[in-house]
This record gives C-alpha cells, sequence and structure tokens, in this order.
C-alpha cells in the first residue's frame, strides 16, 4: 500500500467515520487499480487514457456491475483527494461516468420458510442447536447485522431484557426490540452455554463464544449453520443468509403495516431511501397474495 493510499483511508476513517468493512473495500479497490496501472506508473503517475483502460477493462471482467461501481467510485474518490492534497495537478478519473446499475430487491424469506428454518435450527437436542435458534429469533425479531449481534456481550442479556441497546454504524446508537421467542430462545441458550463452562475457567465476556481468534462465532461460520438448517428445511441455502435475516423482519414488518420510519429507526438507516427498497418487495408479496387467494382474481 502507498503512503497516498494510506493517507486516504485514514482521511476517510476519521473525516467520513468510515467503517472497518468499507475502508477494507476501498483498500482492495485500489490495490487492483494501483497493479494494474503499474506499467503506466500506478496510481499517482498514471495518465487519464490508462485510467480510462482500467475502468473499461472492469466490465471485461465479468465483475457485477456492484463491484465495478464500487471500483470506480474508490478511484474516483482517490484522485478527488490526491487533487486536494496537491500530489496531482489533474484528475485522470474526471471523465468516467457510472455505471448505471439496475436496483436489485432484498433476498427475503416467507414467514412459513422462517418457521421450517427454526424447526430444522433446533431439531438437534444440542447447545448448537439452542445456539443457532438463538441467533436466528434475535436476527428475525430485532433485524440485527450480523457483526452487531455476533457482537453482542453476554451481559447485555442476561437480565432478560426486552430491548438491547445496540451501536451501528458511525457509532450510532439504537434500541432493538426482542420478542417473547427471542428472549426464550436466549434463556435456553444461556442455560445450555453456562452448563456447558468447565470448573474454574473464565466465562467469555461474549454471548456466542468460539474457540476462534476473535473470540466469538464469525459470519462466516454463522453461514455455513444456516446453510445446514435450510437444507434440512428444504429451503435453498443460496436464498438463507444472516441478512437475508435482516431483510425478512423489514419486510414483514412492513407487511403487517408497520410505518417506514420506524422500520428505518430499527434498521438504524441513516437515510430513508435504504428503507424503501423493502416497500418493493412488500408490495410484491401483497400483489401475489391478492392474486392467488382472491376470490375474483383469474389465471392468466
Amino acid at each position: 500500500m502507498t503512503p497516498q493510499v494510506e493517507a486516504f483511508l485514514e482521511m476517510m476513517a476519521v473525516e467520513r467515520d468510515a467503517s472497518p468493512h468499507t475502508l477494507s473495500a476501498y483498500g482492495r479497490d485500489l490495490a487492483d487499480a494501483e497493479v494494474w496501472l503499474d506499467d503506466a506508473g500506478g496510481l499517482m503517475g498514471a495518465s487519464q487514457e490508462a485510467v480510462e483502460a482500467w475502468f473499461a477493462d472492469l466490465s471485461r471482467r465479468g465483475l457485477s456491475a456492484a463491484t465495478a461501481a464500487r471500483r470506480r467510485s474508490s478511484v474516483r474518490q482517490f484522485y478527488r483527494f490526491a487533487l486536494g492534497e496537491g500530489w496531482r495537478t489533474d484528475d485522470p478519473s474526471r471523465r468516467i461516468d457510472a455505471p448505471k446499475q439496475g436496483r436489485s430487491l432484498p433476498r427475503t424469506l416467507s414467514r412459513d420458510e422462517i418457521e421450517a428454518l427454526l424447526a430444522a435450527a433446533g431439531a438437534a437436542d444440542s447447545a448448537a442447536g439452542l445456539r443457532l435458534v438463538a441467533l436466528v429469533e434475535m436476527a428475525y425479531a430485532s433485524g440485527l447485522r450480523v457483526s452487531e449481534l455476533l457482537g453482542l456481550k453476554v451481559e447485555a442479556v442476561r437480565r432478560d431484557p426486552a430491548y438491547l441497546i445496540v451501536r451501528g454504524k458511525g457509532g450510532k446508537e439504537r434500541l432493538a426490540p426482542l420478542n417473547a421467542a427471542a428472549r426464550a430462545a436466549i434463556k435456553a441458550w444461556l442455560d445450555a452455554r453456562d452448563a456447558a463452562r468447565k470448573p474454574n475457567t473464565p466465562d467469555s465476556a461474549w454471548l456466542f463464544p468460539s474457540h476462534g481468534k476473535t473470540g466469538c462465532l464469525t459470519p462466516r461460520r454463522f453461514a455455513q449453520l444456516l446453510d445446514q438448517a435450510a437444507l434440512a428445511a428444504n429451503i435453498d441455502p443460496a436464498r438463507v443468509s444472516p441478512h437475508v435475516l435482516r431483510h425478512a423482519f423489514a419486510t414483514h414488518l412492513l407487511e403487517g403495516g408497520a410505518d417506514l420510519r420506524v422500520v428505518q429507526t430499527l434498521l438504524g438507516h441513516a437515510d430513508i431511501s435504504t428503507t424503501q427498497i423493502y416497500t418493493h418487495v412488500a408490495t410484491d408479496r401483497l400483489a401475489q397474495v391478492v392474486h392467488s387467494r382472491h376470490p375474483l382474481a383469474k389465471d392468466d
């Protein structure tokens, strides 16, 4: 990583409060451009023609529109920063337009599929089964991001709270509700968790501890456990992920008549336009219900 890229990422972290995941993505994008532009002098020495050739190559690689757009945005922002710092006297990315992206709808699950997933997760009468049920119930009941869920400390739930105080993106705090099913699942998991702890050993601070480096369950492992439960529930694993449970939370709230601003607050979205995409999913679902269940609906 060049000193200029390091300075750019530091600016993004300090001035724009970019998350570690965002910074990691920017770093990968700029590293890709730096390697591709090596013969042209790297990011700091590349001409406008060389940068435009890199932009064009992104499409030829078969990258998704979202990934290509993010890489182009990363380089654009870097060059604007370099121009402002006086490292370059020009912006070689100024003539490049961002690719137009179709608005993809979030994947979600029906209520019946959520019930089937929970039944499959709890089929194993073991601590692992109770843990997975607690994970799914909490994600679906509160709409937590996977990082927020897996980063919970055990003391946050010891007193059986009806709400969790969650620190989300940008360090902003919000309340995340826990329904009766989620609270019951947490209690069952805590009992199993405490019973499994060896005598005279310190308790882990994490609600979902692990023997890995982080000390808590990783998103990758959670996704693997969901895949196994999906297969057992006869659901395509490609349709299931920790984030899909968050999508289901928002979609089902809107289908039930929840106010969009309330859903925005519960999800921790800074901009309501991010939340509005769920209204399209809910509308599509309601249209399907009317078409299939209304007594006057006619088949095409």
